[in-house]
């Protein structure tokens, strides 16, 4: 299957990429069936119901809302996070549901939109259903999807290893483990960012994967100018107070060139914070390459252009095509779903693939940008999702912050050797995908285990 870095970062909303984002999706995908299926003007009902961790944790992550939006015909990468809520409120007060933005159909929520806190469907534990009657409540359509992570979303033909439709387009430098990708550099002399563009041109021209890279960089710069500038508390019944606006003052104000030498750890950690405090209040933000973890490779980046001498858009597109390259070999191999295999999943990976992309741009190797995706990997093996409240909030916010230094760590760690090390990329994700299949479901994005049944919310 070929996957594209623009498959690895898509913009969307909080506060998460496979409970938010997947399920608005999903919902849009059955709106625009209805429509080629020839039924979608005899809808007059539609039946939606969520299952396992989405039906556990939905309505903090806000699921329960997106499958309304993606109803009415929103989508994660365009709807406007300001409007929504005046949106819902009127599906919420009339019981009324424009139909993929058209016509007006009944929709009551409390019955229409069902969350199943234990049952769960076959192939994944993020699974919904949509069923759709007409006016004598006879059934039109009913079809099965599933959020496997990152925003992706598969239909019920997906096979027993949850794989999106296949893309079968050929590439030139085709590769889905990372000795596969350091033996295409070590046979063409190419870095890891110039065989994941030459890959890229099959799909667009490299102007134009420049251009949706520095897109997608932009994206990142205003979401921690928002979030640093934002006010108040995050949604949900924590009351979560927003730290990274007190934080980036008290940094302005020492100045960037502060005698702290410790200051640089505090500013990756006000970009991270920022981006998930503005993702816990549903704000706009790139999936990389989940929202639970939408903050590392941002904070990372903003680190690199803010404090290495040099940095440019090219090394920011390199840094992205980088970091793109270890996210296929994660989705190729093992996965970024914190409901399948816990937090080393979102977290560990987003934290590999920074520092992959940060020892890339500071004059890694290719040996090297391996080394230091494995160790940002290595040592988030075994990390549970267990989200308080079922909010993407804690520990979520501060555990992007943390990592977002580690993959800082590594980098270093990896540029201080040759390349040559014992535990492989391929090895630690071979390792995180069985490490995550042994872990118990409580731990996996069901507000079921971890701090999550030992802080009490509020």
């Amino acid at each position: 299957m070929a996957l594209s870095v623009f498959d690895l970062f898509s913009i969307g909303i909080g506060p998460s990429s496979s409970h938010t984002v997947g399920p608005m999706r999903a919902a849009v995908m059955f709106a625009e069936k209805l429509g080629e299926e020839g039924v979608l003007e005899k809808v007059e009902r539609i039946h939606a119901q969520l299952y396992g961790s989405l039906g556990a944790t939905g309505v903090g992550h806000g699921s329960d809302k997106a499958v309304m939006l993606g109803l009415a015909g929103e989508r994660p990468e365009v709807c406007d996070p300001r409007a929504v809520e005046d949106t819902l409120q009127r599906i919420r007060q009339d019981k009324r549901l424009p139909l993929n933005g058209g016509r007006e159909i009944r929709f009551d929520e409390d019955t229409d939109l069902v969350l199943h806190r234990r049952k769960t469907l076959p192939l994944h534990p993020n699974g919904m259903s949509f069923t759709a009657f007409d006016a004598d409540g006879t059934q039109l359509s009913e079809h099965v999807y599933y959020s496997v992570g990152g925003g992706f979303v598969v239909n019920e033909n997906a096979d027993g290893e949850t794989h999106i439709v296949e893309d079968d387009t050929p590439l030139p430098h085709y590769f889905t483990t990372g000795d596969q990708l350091l033996a295409i550099c070590r046979e063409t002399g190419m870095t890891i960012p110039q065989v994941m563009m030459e890959n890229e041109k099959v799909w667009r021209s490299e102007e134009e994967v420049r251009a949706g890279l520095l897109e997608i960089w932009q994206v990142m710069r205003e979401c921690v100018h928002n979030g640093t500038h934002a006010t108040g508390t995050l949604p949900g019944g924590l009351k979560v107070p927003r730290r990274a606006p007190a934080l980036w003052e008290a940094l302005e104000q020492a100045g960037r060139e502060s005698t702290d030498p410790l200051s640089g750890m505090d500013w990756i950690t006000v970009y991270a914070l920022a981006v998930n405090e503005e993702n816990a209040s549903g704000g706009r933000v790139v999936t990389a390459p989940t929202n639970g973890a939408a903050g590392i490779i941002p904070a990372v980046l903003h680190y690199y252009v803010d404090f290495v001498p040099g940095a440019d858009d090219d090394g920011v597109v390199d840094f992205l095509l980088t970091a793109g390259a270890i996210g296929v070999v994660f989705k190729e191999n093992a996965s970024i779903s914190g409901a399948e295999v816990g937090c080393q999943g979102e977290v560990g990976s987003a934290c590999s693939m920074a520092a992959g992309a940060f020892a890339q741009v500071i004059g890694g190797t290719p040996e090297q940008v391996e080394n230091a995706a494995e160790i940002g990997m290595e040592h988030n093996l075994g990390l549970t999702c267990d989200p308080v409240g079922g909010l993407v909030q804690i520990p979520c916010i501060e555990r992007n912050a943390v990592a977002s230094v580690k993959a800082i760590t590594s980098a270093r760690t990896a540029l201080r050797g040759n390349g040559s090390h014992i535990v492989s990329l391929d090895k630690v994700v071979k390792t995180m995908k069985e490490t995550g299949a042994d872990m118990k479901v409580k731990y996996k994005e069901t507000a079921r285990g971890g701090l999550a049944v030992n802080v009490i919310e509020c």
